[in-house]
């Protein structure tokens, strides 16, 4: 199984946790490594990502790790979206 680490931008849905009933994307600040849980669950530290990639909101979130899936890359910005026009 893949480690969730920093900097990762995952994308949650029912499959890692009851509470994501409409999916979300967010960015890792860190797995709260200190916190105890159950065998296969973790706490992570994480900013919410709006439609455009940019956070809009800061979370501490319960997630069962076998159930998150990894984005390649966050939701496109206005500012990477447009392409360049030759002139």
């Amino acid at each position: 199984m893949r480690q969730i680490r920093s900097g990762d931008v995952l994308y949650l849905t029912r499959s890692a946790s009851p509470q994501f009933v409409r999916p979300i994307s967010v960015r890792v600040i860190r797995v709260l490594t200190d916190w105890h849980t159950y065998h296969g669950w973790c706490w992570i530290d994480v900013y919410q990502l709006g439609a455009r990639g940019d956070a809009v909101d800061r979370r501490s979130l319960y997630v069962w790790c076998e159930g998150v899936r990894w984005r390649t890359a966050a939701p496109a910005s206005p500012a990477t979206a447009r392409r360049r026009v030759p002139a």
